[in-house]
This record gives structure tokens, sequence and C-alpha cells, in this order.
């Protein structure tokens, strides 16, 4: 927790950036800004609040990243899950295009060091990350199918029916019938 940018895992929402800063502001640190996976400081944080602020993040599943590869690794995971969210992004830049301007780096370097860090690829991540949005969507209940691959620009119904279905084992429509569903939080996807 040295210099003037801490990195954060498991900054996944807006609220995630209220609780990081509102942590930061109890030890008497107000950051310059807080944006997901990163708090900016004008000055580096006093020795003694550094500790206290780490356990207060990590009482509310925060983890300060320490180590350079998990710190891309954090961008990528918060760039997947902004393109994911945010399909309007979708219309002006692809996903590699798009994590390439985030993260500063080669898509191809991207991919390998996420694949080796977290044993599962980049496009799968995103998959499983957008399937679980239409989850989200289906059990909101607010949209139809239709509706739900247009939002979130698949090519086709079909498209989206058989991507679900690989990744859940059961339609969209057979999903929107059960009862009791269980979405999972984007840091644990």
């Amino acid at each position: 927790m040295e210099g003037n940018n801490i990195y954060i895992k498991n900054m996944v929402c807006k609220r995630c950036i209220l609780t990081v800063s509102n942590i930061f502001q109890e030890n008497g640190i107000t950051p310059a800004s807080v944006e997901l996976g990163t708090v900016v400081l004008s000055e580096p944080i006093p020795k003694e609040k550094q500790e206290s602020i780490r356990r207060r993040l990590e009482e509310y599943g925060f983890e300060v990243i320490d180590d350079k590869r998990m710190r891309i690794i954090e961008q990528i995971r918060i760039g997947v899950i902004e393109f994911v969210r945010h399909p309007e992004y979708q219309e002006k830049i692809n996903l590699s295009g798009y994590l390439q301007d985030k993260c500063r780096k080669e898509y191809s370097a991207l991919s390998k060091l996420f694949t080796a860090m977290k044993g599962i690829s980049i496009e799968r991540y995103y998959l499983a990350q957008k399937i679980e949005l239409v989850k989200e969507l289906l059990v909101y209940d607010e949209l139809t199918v239709s509706e739900i691959a247009d939002k979130l620009h698949y090519s086709s119904v079909a498209h989206l029916s058989t991507q679900f279905k690989s990744q859940t084992g059961m339609s969209p429509t057979q999903f929107k019938m059960i009862k009791g569903h269980k979405l999972k939080p984007l840091d644990e996807i």
C-alpha cells in the first residue's frame, strides 16, 4: 500500500466505490479519486493507518493488490464486467480493443497472462459474465428473451439460447420458469 495509487480487488460496482471511499474517509484519508479497482491519493498513507484500512477493506471482501501481475488481472476483470454491463460499448469497439485501451497493453499479452493466472481465457470469462447478466435479466422478468438478445447484441435469440444452454445446461425459458434463482456475485464468476 505504498505510493499514490492503491489497487483493490473485488470492486465491481458503484456501491463498492462508495464503500471503499467511506473506509478511507473513516481513517481520515480523502482520496483524490476512487474508481473500480483503484484509489488515487494525493499523498501516501501514513504507515500507522495502512493496516487499519487493509483490515477494513478485507471485512467488506476487498483486498489490496500488491503484485503487479494481479493488478493487471484485476484491470482485465473489471474491464470485462464494464464491457458486459454497458452493452453500448459494444457498438463502438470489440472486447479486445476495449481491454487494450483500458490496460494499455497488447491484447495477446493480456490474454496469456489472464489464462495463466486464472486458468480460464478472457473469452470464456467474458461469456460467463454475459450469461450471468442474462440470468439476472431473466430473474427480473422485465424483458423477453428476444429483447435480452437484442439489448446484449446477440446475433439472434438462437445464439443467446445456445450459449446459455452450453453454460447452464438449460434454455433461457427453462431457467425463467425455475423459482428461487441464485445469482452469483460478480466477483465470484
